[in-house]
């Protein structure tokens, strides 16, 4: 892009898939460390209140897989509507906006989350797309740029 281009468009270039999977992949391990946390958090409360020894909470696999998938939804959906980047998109230099550049608000941002997390493979759509879009950026009307915080 020219430099007559970018100042037109004081966003950045539209962000390409390798830059979103290697977001993707630090907030997945970002996710993970939240929910040990959270495990942690619980055993340690369990502790105080009914003594040694700490014992990790033992749940059910389908609660286990529940509580994560709301800690993901929430994650992203949090930091695209605070600050249009979770810690992977800041890392990258990306940013999530609306198509007009602006940040995105909780309906959008949960809807977004929920389809990143239910159909990843959309992002696979970013190479095929005159726009570099996914999926998810379809269906809610989305950009990611990059960005620089």
């Amino acid at each position: 892009m020219s430099r007559r281009g970018r100042e037109a468009n004081p966003e950045g270039d539209v962000a390409g898939i390798v830059t979103r999977c290697l977001a993707a992949l630090v907030d997945a391990l970002v996710v993970a460390a939240i929910g040990l946390a959270a495990q942690f958090g619980y055993a340690g409360l369990r502790l105080l209140v009914t003594g040694p020894p700490l014992r990790m909470p033992d749940l059910a696999d389908w609660v286990t897989a529940l509580v994560g998938w709301i800690i993901a939804v929430l994650y992203l959906a949090v930091c695209w509507t605070a600050t249009g980047g979770t810690v992977g998109d800041r890392l990258m230099g990306l940013r999530v906006t609306g198509r007009g550049g602006r940040l995105i608000g909780v309906p959008r941002a949960l809807l977004r989350a929920v389809l990143c997390l239910v159909f990843p493979v959309g992002l696979f759509w970013v190479p095929f797309s005159r726009r570099r879009a996914s999926l998810q950026d379809v269906a809610v009307a989305t950009s990611v740029r990059y960005h620089r915080f």
